[in-house]
């Protein structure tokens, strides 16, 4: 029997659209849809167990995988199956979680599972910017207690014009890329990277976005409609007690607020809210405890948010004492590890960031393999966040997904500033070693120093801030917060960070988590922002004024040799031998890339020392030597043959030739070791090809003065190679008569 399916269609101009249908796969699944655009599909499932779980807090997993099978490939590897996923496919369930997560109840604690899989590929359809939409109708179709359809969609712009969804191809091109999650009254998240845009151009960008997440929504609403809508289940909330949570209140308000207003620093004030949640605590009795104690520190929790934003809003004073729009102290240093190839130290406040940069060949390239993409990264950035960064011991589980995330926003905010035609693959590893408040922003700050300090000519320094926002929507005020702490991010409403150079904005990632937030506002903390961007960039001016003039000494130097691809297997040798032996020779590194348009072999050439590489090079020139006819050459004798001598050209060692007992003189020579010795040195003239002998040929006589009186005579049998120029010492043919 062939199920009932049902299917809406989105109309993103230009011809192109997105369908999103349910009722044919996947049906025990709580809500599935199949999103597709082009030949891309996408499978979203989601599932909620209906037992809340024994946590605090939602035990949400969303899960984006890529099927190598969906684009023909098979996957890379020994076991030849999907394995952990790529950070391409951990940064696509990042999109999607940060705009999922708050529109759940907050004392919804099931477990809760979204998994989206790219079932086909569309070389032209970017999978990521419709996974939003996939797991956002997928619960619309589900009983799950959430607010609202949402959507993402990225936005590009090419040649002044706005574009929904562009190609990858379209991207190159684009001044803009970014991707933005709203529901249909709200943006929610904003991620991306810009060509140094301008606020207005990015806020431009935003709302026309939000236009097209509108209209995703409503196709959502109709998909349900149609579908017939579930009743949204019921849960067992958090257990409330009002009287105690007033109790509460007036225990703790005063006297966080009086903690919150001394502007003291963060472990001091964190013992200080620590003695005062625990001297609240035992005012309680031990039963009272043990029966009640979760809701105490919830109240507490509540009580303390409270007193926080409200010394914020009515006096314009934060935790630490600076008013809204300061920036905490900053102190920098280049140079800091004496081993690496550039080092910088970025310190705001409590938070420190020290990144380092390594320079190498082609062959250090972070290669990307996914199905929806493949191609290489020349450059990259590493972040890591260590546990002692913020004074805990904690388990190390590997690279977090966190951890992955900030890299890769810290990467989109300097590569732009890395020039097209720099020879070396760079990466770049920020290590936080104090954490409290936008570490992220404090790796792209130290990060432009460390390059200046490697020597790369980048284009433009960078700076980041992290904004915060702190409103009530009863009064209707608000405070934009400039460079926040990790306290006001978790207490605030918004976290907005965003890079750039004095020109413009490079990359930006904001979280907003409250609804409605106006354009005025956003247009405020964009502006806020430039200031404080800049402020941090004057810091990093005075430090380090523009990249070095070169790399340190200690660096490996490249050079790049572009030869004919008819010489690379020369170059080589048979099994690598002539490539290998002159690695060894000169303590290079050599590595062979062929151009598939220009068809010819790059050459790069890594080395500490000058002298090797300019080894390298010559060995290069000797390879791919080719004289030009006509032309005069110095050569040197190497060997004395009875035909003549062996002749080799000094300006490519290597490259030799016979010069005939012919062409040594004009007078006629018996023997060759009466014109020339070993190791004599002469200038030759070359001919190029001998059309009798289809052999090089050279001549010294030609350079030389003709005898007076001189005459011709009949030429000369060639014996080169033991025979007559047919090849072998051939007998005399017989006659038959």
């Amino acid at each position: 029997m062939i199920p009932k399916t049902f299917k809406e269609v989105i109309d993103l101009g230009d011809g192109r659209t997105i369908s999103i249908e349910t009722g044919k796969l996947a049906k025990q699944a709580h809500g599935s849809v199949v999103v597709q655009s082009g030949k891309c599909m996408l499978l979203c499932t989601v599932v909620s167990n209906y037992k809340q779980s024994d946590v605090d807090f939602l035990p949400l997993t969303v899960d984006y995988r890529e099927k190598f099978a969906a684009s023909g490939r098979y996957p890379g590897g020994f076991f030849k199956r999907e394995a952990r996923p790529s950070n391409g496919e951990i940064l696509t369930m990042r999109l999607v979680d940060r705009v999922l997560r708050p529109l759940f109840p907050k004392d919804y604690h099931a477990e809760t599972q979204v998994m989206i899989q790219l079932m086909s590929h569309d070389e032209d359809v970017m999978p990521d910017a419709m996974a939003g939409l996939a797991a956002s109708a997928a619960i619309q179709l589900s009983d799950f207690p959430f607010e609202c359809a949402i959507s993402e969609v990225r936005v590009g712009k090419v040649d002044g014009k706005l574009i929904i969804n562009p190609t990858r191809e379209q991207l190159k091109e684009s001044v803009i890329d970014m991707i933005v999650g709203a529901s249909a009254d709200s943006v929610m998240m904003v991620e991306g990277e810009m060509s140094e845009v301008s606020e207005e151009e990015m806020v431009e960008a935003i709302k026309f976005g939000h236009e097209a997440v509108k209209e995703q929504c409503a196709a959502q609403e109709r998909l349900a409609d149609a579908f017939g809508r579930k009743e949204v289940r019921e849960y067992e909330g958090e257990e409330v007690d009002e009287s105690l949570g007033e109790k509460i209140h007036k225990m703790a308000y005063d006297k966080v607020y009086d903690i919150a207003k001394s502007g003291s620093a963060k472990h001091e004030r964190g013992e200080a809210f620590s003695e005062l949640k625990e001297s609240i605590m035992e005012s309680f009795s031990e039963e009272e405890q043990e029966e009640i104690g979760h809701l105490i520190k919830k109240y507490y929790k509540k009580a303390e948010k409270a007193a926080i934003r409200n010394l914020t809003l009515e006096k314009g004073k934060r935790l630490d004492g600076r008013k809204t729009t300061d920036i905490r102290p900053i102190w920098c240093e280049v140079d800091y590890l004496p081993s690496t190839h550039g080092s910088a130290i970025f310190t705001r406040g409590e938070t420190q960031a020290l990144a380092t940069v390594t320079l190498g060949t082609s062959r250090e390239a972070n290669i990307v393999d996914m199905p929806s993409y493949e191609g290489e990264e020349t450059f990259y950035l590493h972040y890591n966040f260590p546990p002692f960064c913020t004074g805990e011991a904690r388990r190390i589980m590997g690279t977090s997904r966190r951890e992955i995330g900030h890299g890769n926003l810290a990467q989109r905010a300097l590569k732009g500033m890395i020039p097209e035609d720099w020879p070396y693959t760079v990466r770049v590893v920020s290590e936080v070693l104090e954490s409290n408040g936008s570490s992220s922003m404090a790796t792209v700050c130290s990060g432009t120093m460390a390059l200046m300090d490697a020597g790369v000519t980048i284009h433009k320094p960078v700076s980041g801030i992290a904004m915060g926002l702190i409103s009530d929507p009863d009064s209707g005020k608000h405070a934009v917060l400039s460079d926040i702490l990790g306290d006001e991010d978790h207490l605030g409403d918004m976290d907005f960070k965003v890079t750039g150079t004095a020109d413009g904005i490079t990359a930006c990632q904001m979280d907003i988590k409250v609804k409605g937030l106006s354009y005025e506002v956003l247009i405020e903390a964009l502006a806020q922002a430039r200031d404080g961007r800049i402020h941090i960039l004057e810091k990093l001016i005075e430090t380090i004024p523009q990249p070095n003039a070169d790399v340190k000494p200690h660096a490996p130097k490249m050079v790049t040799a572009v030869i004919a691809n008819e010489f690379i297997g020369a170059l080589i040798g048979p099994g690598g031998k002539v490539i290998q032996e002159l690695q060894k020779e000169t303590g290079t590194t050599i590595v062979i890339n062929e151009d598939p348009v220009t068809e010819e072999g790059i050459v790069e050439i890594l080395g500490t020392d000058q002298e090797g590489i300019d080894k390298v090079l010559a060995k290069i020139d000797s390879i791919t030597f080719k004289p030009d006819v006509g032309s005069v050459y110095e050569v040197k004798v190497i060997k004395i043959l009875d035909f003549g001598a062996v002749v080799e050209y000094l300006d490519a060692p290597g490259n030799e030739v016979l010069l005939h007992v012919s062409e040594l003189a004009w007078e006629r020579t018996e023997n060759v070791s009466d014109a020339v010795s070993m190791g004599d040195t002469f200038d030759v003239k070359y001919f190029g090809i001998d059309s009798r002998t289809r052999k090089e040929k050279v001549s010294r006589k030609a350079l030389l003065p003709k005898p007076e009186g001189y005459v011709e005579r009949p030429p000369r049998r060639d014996n080169r190679g033991g025979g007559d120029r047919r090849g072998g010492n051939r007998r005399p043919q017989r006659s038959r008569n």
